[in-house]
């Protein structure tokens, strides 16, 4: 997925321009797992949710956690985009006790 593309890529001069290029194939490919792992995290949660399991959907809270405040802070997701996660999950693991 990440080296194809629909449109034909040019070739860069530069070697600096080329140097860019490795890193951003690499850049992209760290990325994509820090959003990947951050999609798993809170399905996971969602999923204890829906089972109806509070401990569970609690601990795997816990563990989501960190893991959504990195990619915050690396910049892959904004900052508010990933405290708007973390607290609609709180309120619906609240919302199980009721």
């Amino acid at each position: 997925m990440a080296s194809s593309s629909k449109a034909k890529k040019k070739t860069v001069r530069l070697a600096s321009g080329r140097k860019r290029a490795r890193q951003d194939v690499k850049l992209n490919a760290a990325n994509s797992a820090l959003r990947s792992k951050f999609r798993t995290v809170i399905k996971n949660v969602q999923k204890a949710i829906v089972t109806g399991d509070k401990a569970k959907a609690a601990e795997l809270f816990k563990t989501a956690q960190p893991v959504i405040d990195s990619v915050a802070d690396k910049g892959i997701f904004h900052k508010n985009k990933a405290a708007r996660h973390k607290s609609r999950l709180s309120a619906k693991i609240k919302a199980l006790a009721a």
